[in-house]
């Protein structure tokens, strides 16, 4: 059984603050908890205040660092005006943003109403680059150098079907986090993503797998390494690129899911299924007809 241990130095992120939507719960709140080990501020918004001070009470206890819960709906570009002052008031400065709030759900497209479409892509496209606009303008205008990290999926790129609306969302992420890399790089502002494969937490990984559904298509199968990932390896990997260390990493999609969407995208990856008997017939087969 891997246990992932915490990757950077002592003091790493030391006197940074970092904004992370979505910071409450799951992932979010896994990214948070070692960037304050690691010594930054947190900011965590989301639109459930009662949620995120509960979490930064749980997060101070147990890092002693300091986490600033804001309320702030990411698909209301005053509301995110608003969390950064508040922000700028308690800190001073911000040094990155962390673009995690999502939103999903498995569902037939032809199901789906336009609002249902809408709940999804502005959540994750909107809230996104409204967050990411808001933030750039304030660090261009103050000459200031940060970094942008963005979390996508790896169907950004290949698609999926069954989350037609979160897959079209991410591509837009992925695109915004390339083009800014270039555009923005000469303001000193980094941008990159991380693509998570299955890191199951408590609420989204029930509402993507429920039980009947995770019984019938075991999601670990589908993984080469055969496990799901540890949330410290997901927090190893954002506060690497949020940090220092990775200051000539720019505009890069990392992608970190035990070679899962590689496994799938094969046509004949199904193969794996085949036993053995099975193979050994087919090749006596093959080697006859090549004589």
């Amino acid at each position: 059984m891997i246990k992932a241990e915490p990757m950077l130095k002592e003091g790493a992120l030391k006197d940074k603050t970092i904004i992370v939507t979505g910071g409450g719960t799951g992932l979010g709140r896994s990214m948070v908890k070692y960037f304050l080990e690691l010594g930054a501020n947190a900011v965590i918004c989301s639109r459930k205040l009662d949620v995120l001070e509960q979490t930064a009470k749980e997060l101070e206890d147990e890092t002693g660092g300091t986490v600033l819960p804001v309320a702030c709906d990411v698909r209301k570009y005053n509301e995110i005006e608003a969390m950064l002052e508040t922000t700028l008031k308690r800190f001073g400065r911000v040094d990155a943003l962390v673009n995690n709030a999502a939103g999903n759900f498995v569902s037939p497209t032809e199901r789906l109403s336009h609002k249902a479409f809408d709940v999804v892509t502005d959540i994750v496209l909107k809230g996104s680059y409204n967050c990411t606009l808001a933030l750039g303008k304030h660090w261009i205008e103050q000459k200031q150098e940060a970094n942008i990290l963005n979390i996508v999926t790896t169907y950004a790129w290949t698609g999926s079907g069954y989350v037609v609306p979160s897959a079209c969302a991410k591509a837009g992420v992925l695109a915004m986090t390339r083009s800014l890399a270039s555009e923005w790089a000469k303001y000193g502002i980094r941008s990159n993503a991380i693509a998570p494969g299955p890191f199951p937490t408590e609420g989204a990984w029930t509402r993507l797998f429920p039980k009947q559904l995770a019984d019938k298509l075991d999601p670990v199968k589908r993984i080469p390494v055969g496990r799901f990932g540890e949330h410290q390896e997901l927090a190893n990997l954002a506060a690497y690129l949020v940090s220092d260390y990775a200051s000539f990493v720019n505009g890069e999609v990392v992608t970190i899911d035990g070679g899962e969407w590689l496994h799938g995208a094969g046509e004949f990856n199904s193969f794996d299924q085949i036993p053995q008997e099975m193979w050994d017939a087919m090749e006596k087969q093959m080697r006859g007809k090549g004589q």
